[in-house]
């Protein structure tokens, strides 16, 4: 190989949640010369709450997990590159330049094959008063900040696992718990949470507790210095409604972190096009996991598909050669 290749390597991992550190054990146990680049390790995997469908293990929680999946990976000595953001991935000819900026300092790494496995990030309401009060009452990480709210009361918005986890978990922290849902309590909507797993919405409506607000858009985050109610309008009366609040929870879904990645496909929502062996239309880019185009969006799944990017890039490699040499 020529001298410009000394510092090419074999693979860059974007990501250090299930999907990347999936990867990272794949490309260790084929001796791959490789980096995983995050900027945190074990996303939103660590942010979740109880983790009952994880083969193998009857009950954990998130951070548990995503504190096992990084002892695996460093298990086989994966180096991992934390607090690392990737800002934009350009190509020369058929190498791969992954660009970094870690605090102050940038740096690129060289490589034959990249796999995407960057994850989600949680969706904002965009209403008066969420910005300003953003960790001052606004969170949107019940497991980061649920237990500053010990024996005071909270209100979740959102109607999926996420929002009906988040009241669970606050249900044993909070004295009172408001569950703000635009979806009517039908069966139609499975009880006004269409998106949720039965078994944990009927957890939540059986707590004593919580009280599940239906039917309700919620139009401003109230407080000052801060959080100190929530409003909202009821859409089937049309009026506009307040409750009192500590904190307000907000889980209304997930955005892909995708806004980097420019050579692949992307659909409306910004997720990243890929095959069933997760190759974007990008020769030598593959990714897997939450920020791609897979329907659901489960953390055993996502490490399924970090193992089917690794086998495929490391497919890809075994046939890399240099152009134009």
């Amino acid at each position: 190989m020529s001298k410009e290749h000394n510092d090419l390597l074999d693979l860059v991992i974007i990501g250090a949640s299930a999907a990347g550190l999936s990867a990272s054990i794949y490309a260790a146990r084929r001796k791959l010369n490789f980096v995983v680049v995050s900027m945190d390790i074990g996303g939103e995997v660590s942010r979740s709450g109880e983790v009952e469908n994880w083969l193998g293990i009857e009950h954990t929680n998130g951070v548990e997990l995503a504190a096992q999946f990084q002892k695996h990976a460093e298990s086989y000595d994966v180096d991992i590159k934390n607090g690392h953001e990737v800002t934009k991935i350009t190509q020369e000819k058929n190498i791969h330049i992954v660009h970094v900026k870690y605090g102050s300092e940038e740096k690129q790494y060289r490589t034959k094959s990249v796999i995407i496995a960057s994850g989600i990030h949680p969706r904002h309401l965009s209403l008066p008063g969420e910005e300003a009060l953003k960790h001052k009452g606004v969170t949107y990480c019940t497991v980061c900040d649920g237990p500053l709210y010990k024996g005071k009361t909270t209100a979740t918005v959102g109607a999926g696992n996420a929002a009906v986890e988040s009241a669970l978990m606050m249900a044993g922290i909070a004295d009172k718990v408001y569950l703000v849902t635009k979806y009517a309590d039908d069966p139609k909507t499975q009880g006004g949470f269409p998106k949720a797993e039965t078994v944990l919405v009927n957890k939540v409506k059986a707590l004593e507790n919580v009280e599940i607000i239906y039917n309700a858009s919620t139009t401003d985050i109230l407080g000052t210095d801060f959080v100190t109610g929530l409003r909202y309008t009821d859409t089937v009366t049309n009026e506009s409604k307040e409750i009192a609040t500590d904190g307000v929870m907000v889980h209304i879904g997930m955005i892909p972190n995708s806004d980097f990645v420019t050579c692949g496909n992307k659909n409306k929502q910004g997720e990243i096009e890929v095959s069933l062996k997760c190759e974007t239309t990008c020769a030598g880019v593959f990714a897997a996991g939450d920020v791609t185009d897979i329907p659901y969006k489960q953390i055993i799944i996502s490490a399924g598909h970090g193992a089917t990017s690794a086998l495929s890039a490391i497919d890809y490699i075994n046939r890399w050669e240099p152009l134009g040499e």
